[in-house]
């Protein structure tokens, strides 16, 4: 079967109420990206209220089987029980599903795709297409174009992961926190499980009891690989949350195959698409979350030599991305924008 998508497409969004939702709407706004229709798509408590896209007030519809007949291109972001059940009915009606849950990632029939990377994975997908781990977006933007002039052989990363990867009710909930906090009011968590305001914690997904690694690290190394295609990258992850609204931080070590300087490093990152350098080591400024919010680069900076590895094989740097943006609705977005370009052999 040959799925062909239309250059002015249908356009469902799942999970339209949500914060990736919100910025899918608006990077397609922002884009230009060509939509005949959309249909906004979400729980039955959202159904008959409205979403403003290009001056139209669109009515949300509850999502069900019938939802996707007539729909060229469907953005999902509603959680992997919705994508588990409802993309293969969207594919089915002869929509193409990018995915932005868990749900189909390391499906070895679904292409994890991030466009500036491996673009080409998108001609292999059968009617779905999975958006990687906002996570592991934000570190293999800037460690491919590496990789690609000197292959990483290992790779140490520590995130500081904002409230937006949890959703739009984490994000209240941390404003509602943080003011409780400053009142001197006690405030009972509802969405995270642990008091959000003034702190840090182990990032909220379950942890293996075998390995002590959590869900969420576990998905970057393991997408890390199959973005890669390279099961040999050896990765070490520790994943947190900091009190911040939106755009990820992460710290990141890696050791190359052959000996790499730091103006090795900028020179091909000055280069790469989706990365902007930001790095002043007089002024101290490097790349920070209240920079990256808003903006589709990833931001790198602290680009320095490992002083632990003599060889001269490893680097350090600091990097932040906007998670609702270049982690979700963006590269889902680009991904889309990339479909009517090509038919599925």
């Amino acid at each position: 079967m040959e799925i062909h998508v239309k250059n002015d497409p249908v356009v469902a969004i799942v999970g339209v109420t949500g914060a990736v939702g919100a910025e899918f709407i608006a990077t397609m706004d922002k884009r230009a990206f060509p939509v005949r229709r959309l249909k906004a798509l979400a729980s039955a408590r959202s159904a008959g209220k409205t979403v403003d896209f290009r001056g139209q007030k669109i009515l949300i519809e509850e999502l069900n089987e019938r939802s996707f007949d007539g729909v060229d291109i469907a953005l999902f972001s509603a959680g992997g029980g919705i994508s588990r059940k409802f993309a293969p009915i969207a594919v089915k009606a002869g929509a193409v599903v990018v995915d932005n849950s868990s749900a189909f990632r390391m499906d070895p029939d679904v292409p994890l795709v991030i466009p500036e990377i491996n673009a080409i994975r998108i001609r292999d997908h059968k009617g779905i297409i999975a958006n990687p781990n906002c996570s592991a977006i934000t570190a293999l933007v800037p460690l491919w174009p590496i990789h690609k002039a000197n292959r990483i052989r290992r790779v140490i990363l520590s995130t500081y992961q904002a409230a937006s990867g949890a959703g739009a009710a984490a994000m209240e909930e941390l404003l509602e926190s943080t003011r409780a906090s400053l009142d001197g009011r006690p405030f009972t968590p509802k969405v995270i499980p642990h008091p959000y305001a003034f702190n840090v914690f182990s990032h909220n997904t379950a942890v293996d009891p075998e390995t002590g690694y959590n869900d969420e690290e576990t998905k970057v190394i393991k997408e890390t690989r199959k973005i890669f295609e390279d099961d040999r990258i050896a990765i070490g992850v520790t994943c947190v949350r900091v009190p911040v609204l939106r755009a990820h931080c992460e710290a990141i070590t890696f050791e190359c195959e052959r000996p790499i300087s730091e103006d090795e490093v900028r020179a091909i990152l000055a280069k790469a698409p989706g990365v902007r350098i930001v790095d002043d080591r007089q002024k101290n400024y490097f790349p920070m979350p209240i920079d990256a919010s808003g903006q589709d680069d990833v931001l790198v900076g602290r680009i320095r030599k490992d002083l632990s590895d003599p060889s001269g094989h490893s680097i350090s740097m600091f990097v932040s991305a906007d998670q609702l943006l270049k982690g979700a609705a963006l590269n889902a977005v680009q991904i889309a924008e990339l479909l009517p370009q090509r038919v599925m052999a």
